[in-house]
């Protein structure tokens, strides 16, 4: 096993590419670059927050949104996975996890975050949803339910949270009440 850290790793496998040719850094720099920027234009956060926006502020498009996700999300990026797309509510909010790798909707949202591959947060947030939250700045009250859905190779999810300002219920974390759901 090596010493060196990922960083180190990868910076050693940068460099034997570059010297054999395979590849330019400015390359990669640049891919790195497109796949994290925030206009939104491509699979990355940024167009996730673009979709949850518009359904915020366009009723159409939110039941479009609701009703044939993998249609609707199309407008923004192609699918290539089924992707269902859960409301949050003041009573019911949704937890996203891939309790077997890191199953994400790449095509909507870009590369997962690190926390979300992590076997910490897969396998602790379908046994402690409410204390993983906690962690992340989220309280969710005694009286909210909470849903944890197992993100497969054949299904993944979309949460569209709650509109800033919505009405919620519960802003202090309690023992948990959830159900797991793996459809």
């Amino acid at each position: 096993m090596s010493d060196r850290t990922p960083a180190q790793r990868t910076a050693a496998l940068e460099q034997r590419l570059e010297a054999h040719g395979h590849v330019a850094s400015e390359d990669i720099d640049a891919t790195i670059a497109a796949a994290e920027s925030a206009s939104g234009d491509r699979p990355s956060p940024a167009l996730g927050a673009k979709v949850v926006a518009r359904a915020w502020v366009d009723a159409g498009f939110k039941a479009r949104l609701l009703a044939d996700p993998v249609t609707t999300l199309a407008e923004f990026s192609p699918q290539d996975v089924p992707i269902a797309v859960l409301e949050d509510t003041p009573s019911v909010h949704h937890v996203i996890v891939c309790t077997l790798c890191s199953c994400y909707p790449i095509a909507l949202l870009g590369n997962p975050p690190t926390w979300y591959k992590s076997f910490e947060y897969r396998s602790r947030v379908v046994r402690e949803p409410r204390a993983v939250l906690a962690e992340f700045g989220m309280e969710v009250g005694p009286d909210v339910e909470l849903r944890v859905y197992n993100s497969t190779a054949e299904q993944r999810y979309l949460v569209l949270p709650l509109r800033p300002g919505a009405p919620r219920t519960g802003t202090r974390c309690a023992s948990a009440r959830w159900s797991r759901e793996t459809r």
